[in-house]
Formats: C-alpha cells, sequence, structure tokens
C-alpha cells in the first residue's frame, strides 16, 4: 500500500481466536500461490493466471480482496520485471526471462491472509535470479527478528541493510500494512528504517512485510491507469510478501 503515516490509536491487537481464523486465511492464499505456479509459464497470459486464482479461492469458500477494491478490476495483481506493484492482469503474455509477482489476498470467514511472491519464467539473467533471492531473503530478515518490543525501525532496517548490501535498493512510495479483519489497517510497515526508531510492536498486531526490491534506483512513478507502479529508471522489481502475527516471544507467519 501507499506510504503514510501512522495513526496509533487505530492498531488492532488480536486473540489466539482470531490468530486460528487468521492463518486459515493464510494458508489458503499460500496455497493458491502454489496452485497457480503451474500457470506461470512461457506465453501465458496474465489473466488466466487471474482467472485460476478467482475460481481455487472461489473454491475454497473464499473470495479475493483485491477485486473491486477501490475500483482494482481483477482478483491478483501481476507485477512483470520493471513493474514495482500493483500491476493489472491482462493480455500480456510472459516472455522467456522474465520475472513476475502475483500478489493474492485470501477472504475467509472474515478474515485476510495477504501473500505474494516473485517467480521465474523460463531461463532468467543472473542478475534477475540474483535479485529475487535477495528480495525474498531480506523479507526473512525483517521477520525473523519480530518479538515485542522491537520498533517498526529495526524491521525497516533489517531489510535496508541486507538489500543494499547486496547492491539494490528498497522501494520508498509502498509499504506492509497493518491486516485481519480488514485489508488495511494501522500501523504502516516500511521496509527501510533506522534502528530504535518508530513505536513499539506488541503481542496481538498482525501486519504484512512485502518489500518491493530493484536492481536500479527505488524512485517509482505510477501509470495512467491509477494502479501499475512502476521503476522510473526501468530496472527491474522484485517483491515477496507473508502475514504475520506477533507472539507472546516471537511471531507466527501465516501465509506459509
Amino acid at each position: 500500500m501507499k506510504s503514510t503515516e501512522n495513526n496509533l490509536s487505530e492498531i488492532k491487537i488480536y486473540n489466539e481466536t482470531d490468530f486460528k481464523g487468521l492463518k486459515k486465511a493464510g494458508s489458503l492464499a499460500a496455497r493458491t500461490l502454489e496452485y497457480l505456479e503451474q500457470f506461470i509459464k512461457v506465453g501465458a497470459r496474465t489473466d488466466l493466471i487471474d482467472q485460476k486464482a478467482n475460481e481455487y479461492l472461489n473454491e475454497h469458500k473464499a473470495y479475493s480482496a483485491p477485486l473491486y477494491y477501490r475500483g482494482f478490476p481483477k482478483s491478483v495483481c501481476t507485477s512483470i520485471n520493471h513493474v514495482v506493484c500493483h500491476g493489472i492482469p491482462g493480455d500480456k503474455i510472459l516472455k522467456d526471462g522474465d520475472i513476475v509477482n502475483v500478489d493474492i489476498t485470501a477472504v475467509l470467514e472474515g478474515y485476510y491472509g495477504d501473500t505474494s511472491k516473485t517467480y521465474c519464467v523460463g531461463k532468467v539473467s543472473v542478475k534477475a535470479e540474483k535479485l529475487v533471492n535477495v528480495t525474498r531473503e531480506s523479507m526473512m530478515e525483517g521477520i525473523k527478528i519480530l518479538k515485542p518490543g522491537i520498533t517498526l525501525g529495526d524491521i525497516g532496517y533489517a531489510i535496508q541493510n541486507y538489500a543494499e548490501a547486496n547492491g539494490f535498493s528498497v522501494v520508498r512510495d509502498f509499504c506492509g500494512h497493518g491486516i485481519g479483519t480488514s485489508f488495511h489497517e494501522e500501523p504502516n510497515i516500511m521496509h527501510y528504517g533506522k534502528k530504535g526508531e518508530g513505536i513499539k510492536i506488541k503481542k496481538g498486531m498482525v501486519f504484512t512485510i512485502e518489500p518491493m526490491i530493484n536492481s536500479g534506483d527505488f524512485d517509482t512513478k505510477v501509470l495512467a491507469d491509477g494502479w501499475t507502479a512502476v521503476t522510473r529508471d526501468k530496472s527491474l522489481s522484485a517483491q515477496f510478501e507473508h502475514t504475520i502475527g506477533i507472539t507472546d516471544n516471537g511471531y507466527e507467519i501465516f501465509t506459509l
């Protein structure tokens, strides 16, 4: 989501019953990404990926959160190569060497599970493969430190430090977000920052960590459709995302 300031009074705290519901929704979202992998290949149209995702969710008594959200026309986002996020599925055909992020949010029994993965299509370049791997690992760098008492700045620092050490940049214009019984909640989770800055996280908080990492500069722009965000310098961009809940002394990843 677009970066904005946090409103601390609106941060929801979820309980064990909620965590079970969130895990069901998150697990379904993750299984949907697994199911879609067979359709993500050279020659595939992105609207086929969208169609198959929607069918799979509906078959499992769930629905897509992005569909019609603020006017978004599709069930998933498909972001190819220099598209940073919010790519709209359509007649675009995947080519050998492309990388494509598929971002999906399942709504099941009132709970939201939000996850994304960047896939390699055919044989990708060494640089693209490294970008995808570093993006996945930068997300995990931000996740593995999670526990009550650390700050949002600690999360951003861990992600930024890892990505930049590997020669890549972290997108500033979009961020992770609270999630639970609504699609987008407080707080916003920046993927860059300084240790010790920002609010301290607490048990029961639920949010996404979803870094967008670029092979070039971090600047982005949104195209005329009002959704598709791309790198200004047309460099490659990759993204991974998990939905996470904060526990007594650590965290639980719901989107496994």
